[in-house]
């Protein structure tokens, strides 16, 4: 039976690849990869000979259709990111769903993903929470941020380093200094960090400390209150910001 795989690869820490991740590494007949090198790397490591070819945002459009019969060829296919879990802010949706229209079968092992050790070391709320992804580097960039900061629940982010400081700045315009936030940075990996605090804290912090590495950011979900009793400042916002965006 045809059959594709997606398996979560180790965010750094090499020691977090699953038993049930090396057998299939060994078994399966292809590997696709958003990185052969990083893929190749870590194979190595566990002295697994296997073929890579690459299957990454550049190209993901035009190669689904030549992966799904090829899949339907080899019978036994792999995808991996980079690090983390497929799809989850990498290349993977676009495939995983020609595949299931295409009646091949569509497996995900659980392992390792950013959001979940950084929501849950946090500090803040788990038991509900959104993750977001990246937000818009521009256009619209604003009004995601005047609506996530409404929200009630936990909000996940990923974030570039280069961009972290402006994320919080535009946070703290819209949800006041005090709301509570968590950067958490380089999970798994030596220098791993959670920078826990207001808004306010967290802005004063990376103003003086330009942040590195791989970062996810978490903001505490905005307080329940009668609506006739509160003014939305996101509100005020979004409203800001719409010609600009227009």
């Amino acid at each position: 039976m045809a059959r594709l795989i997606l398996v979560p690869t180790p965010l750094g820490n090499l020691e977090d690849i699953t038993l049930r991740a090396l057998r299939l590494f060994k078994e399966a007949t292809l590997i696709y990869a958003e990185d052969t090198r990083t893929t190749g790397s870590l194979l190595k490591h566990y002295d697994i000979k296997k073929s890579i070819l690459p299957y990454h945002l550049h190209n993901e459009h035009k190669m689904v259709a030549t992966i799904v019969e090829r899949i339907k060829q080899e019978e036994f296919v792999l995808l991996v990111s980079d690090a983390g879990t497929p799809s989850i802010s990498d290349p993977g949706f676009l495939l995983v769903r020609a595949c299931i229209e295409a009646g091949i079968t569509v497996e995900c092992l659980p392992g390792p993903s950013a959001l979940i050790p950084a929501i849950v070391g946090s500090g803040l709320a788990c038991d509900r929470f959104v993750f977001e992804g990246f937000l818009p580097h521009k256009k619209g960039r604003q009004t995601k941020v005047a609506l996530l900061a409404e929200e009630e629940r936990t909000v996940v982010l990923y974030e570039s380093p280069h961009r972290i400081l402006k994320c919080l700045q535009q946070f703290m315009e819209v949800c006041g200094p005090n709301r509570r936030a968590c950067v958490v940075r380089e999970i798994s990996k030596f220098y791993e960090t959670f920078h826990r605090g207001t808004l306010s804290e967290l802005v004063s912090y990376f103003e003086a400390t330009p942040a590195k590495g791989e970062i996810v950011f978490l903001l505490e979900g905005k307080a329940i209150v009668p609506k006739d009793k509160s003014i939305s400042n996101a509100s005020k916002y979004a409203s800001k910001f719409n010609d600009e965006e227009e």
